[in-house]
């Protein structure tokens, strides 16, 4: 399906007139124009409200935006995906993450792609039930404590998020610990206090030959072998990939194995068995829950017009503010410290999928695509980098998450943090103009010349752009919706910028180049063919190494 890309299309040059008409235009004065501005720019769904009334957007330009998804034929590229066609052209591959979270009966990719979804779903949800019972046990016959899942990227960011985001739910289920870096700290501090008897440890990684993961694995399993001896590998190792030589010689248990497929990306594959610990920790009726939340922000995507389609939507004013407002960053700022992960859940999800700059025809990228997503929980980062945002020269759209009941049970606690995301809000969109300032000195009976000594520095510009999100409360389905939301909302924008937002090229010859320079990282001295800087810096390695 050949399509022009959005910045190629009528509708983008249009845009760009209504970008010069609004940048003149405070987002407060939109506000004093239209009292009704709340309920024009609100939209509900599958119980997730989208407040955009702070975006620097009218009905011309939400209008336009609209156009624009049709001009791309984003509706045609949604069902493609659905389908199962070949969306992700640069490795010839289906893109069916939706396909993992779709019920029984819904054929989503095909009779095929769902009866394999469902077999290995039940393969997975009943080896989490099992060792979360302790039906399945360490090789001394003790039920496992401590759940270690090694893996990185989306075999790690997703799980680790996500189980931290559900701990309300974790009641009788083992610890889960997730291990990812390859200095070895994280792991070495987790094998400190483990207990091997009590330790099962899921290795997660497609290949089962990612650098990271692998080394990882490979120091637990010594650590284990040297605590249990070698026959009890194989009760303490499960395993979520496709090379089954490299399980047999790992000694992985044959039973403890679990599939992945090529058409879902590791960023997307959270809802396969790569969350088996996720499963364990939060138990399968929960699990079910967590894939009936993403199934419904699926079937809203798919079907819903623009006009009121949350991921849509989101995706389409995130076009505007990256590529009409020229703002480059994206700060996602959870009022709940449950989601403390999420932002960097969501670095990942957006910034390799649609960090490109080749179009799907092969042509340099000439506009801006992905913007650096970043944040913190709302309260902490209003003592860290809000003054930034508030009055620094470099600007950011902001995602304001917020659950109006408490996830700790304490109403008190998030009532105050409701009111901190709503007063930020609202300080971000209205800003403080001279006038204000000035009238608030006077009243305070400050002397004139310390009025204007003061006034310029407490002035803030406003119209910081900002959406919130706004829902009952954190629970698995909930947090599948939200991720959901997010990963169509990639799709949407990959598809107006007109790139492959399911490859990850940049990120593979990173790897290639770690493995050919491991074996000159250990002896310098042997090192061939290694770049004349990199070769200086070894060898100013090595001697900090042998150093005292």
């Amino acid at each position: 399906m050949q399509i022009s890309p959005g910045p190629r299309t009528s509708a983008w040059a249009d845009l760009l007139s209504h970008a010069a008409r609004l940048s003149a235009v405070p987002t407060r004065e939109l506000f004093a124009r239209d009292p009704g501005r709340f309920e024009r720019f609100t939209r509900e769904a599958v119980g997730l409200q989208m407040d955009f009334s702070r975006q620097r957007i009218d009905e011309m330009v939400l209008g336009k935006l609209t156009e624009l998804a049709d001009a791309v034929k984003l509706r045609e590229r949604i069902d493609a995906m659905f389908r199962g066609e070949k969306i992700n052209r640069t490795e010839d591959r289906a893109v069916l993450h939706v396909a993992l979270r779709q019920p029984p009966g819904a054929q989503i990719g095909g009779a095929d792609i769902e009866n394999q979804v469902m077999t290995e779903r039940e393969r997975m949800l009943s080896f989490a039930e099992s060792v979360r019972h302790g039906r399945i046990a360490g090789s001394t016959g003790k039920a496992f404590k401590l759940v270690v899942n090694i893996g990185i990227g989306g075999s790690d960011l997703g799980p680790a998020m996500a189980v931290q985001a559900l701990q309300r739910y974790t009641e009788s289920a083992p610890h889960c610990e997730f291990v990812s870096n390859i200095d070895g700290n994280h792991l070495y501090d987790v094998l400190a206090t483990a207990d091997p008897a009590t330790t099962l440890f899921i290795v997660a990684s497609k290949t089962f030959v990612t650098l990271e993961t692998l080394t990882n694995a490979r120091t637990a399993r010594a650590w284990l072998k040297g605590k249990l001896g070698e026959a009890a590998v194989p009760a303490h190792f499960a395993a979520v990939s496709v090379n089954h030589e490299a399980m047999n010689e790992f000694k992985v248990h044959p039973d403890y194995r679990f599939q992945m497929w090529d058409w879902v990306g590791g960023r997307y594959s959270l809802w396969s068995s790569i969350g088996v610990s996720l499963a364990i920790a939060i138990g399968r009726e929960n699990f079910n829950r967590f894939l009936a939340g993403g199934h419904a922000m699926d079937e809203h995507f798919r079907t819903a017009p623009w006009q009121t389609n949350l991921p849509a939507l989101a995706g389409l004013v995130g076009v505007w503010n990256i590529s009409f407002l020229n703002l480059p960053t994206h700060a996602v700022l959870p009022y709940d410290d449950r989601l403390k992960r999420f932002p960097a859940y969501l670095q990942q999800l957006e910034m390799e999928s649609n960090g490109k700059s080749t179009t799907l025809d092969g042509r340099p990228v000439e506009w801006p695509t992905a913007p650096i997503v970043w944040g913190e929980p709302g309260d902490n980062a209003q003592h860290s980098f809000f003054q930034l945002l508030h009055q620094g020269t470099q600007r950011a759209a902001l995602d304001f998450i917020l659950p109006a009941k408490s996830s700790c049970g304490d109403q008190n606690h998030q009532d105050l943090a409701i009111a901190n995301c709503l007063a930020q809000a609202e300080a971000f969109m209205e800003g403080q103009s001279a006038e204000v300032v000035r009238a608030a000195l006077e009243r305070q009976k400050m002397a004139p010349e310390r009025i204007a000594e003061l006034t310029a520095h407490k002035v803030h510009e406003g119209s910081r752009p900002s959406t919130v999100w706004l829902f009952a409360k954190l629970d698995p389905a909930m947090l599948g919706k939200l991720i959901a939301l997010y990963e169509h909302k990639v799709l949407t924008q990959g598809v107006v910028w007109g790139i492959n937002s399911f490859d990850q090229w940049g990120v593979e010859l990173g790897k290639k180049l770690a493995e050919q320079l491991a074996p000159a990282v250990k002896d310098p001295a042997a090192a061939h063919s290694v770049p004349a800087g990199v070769l200086k810096l070894l060898q100013r390695i090595d001697a900090l190494r042998s150093a005292d």
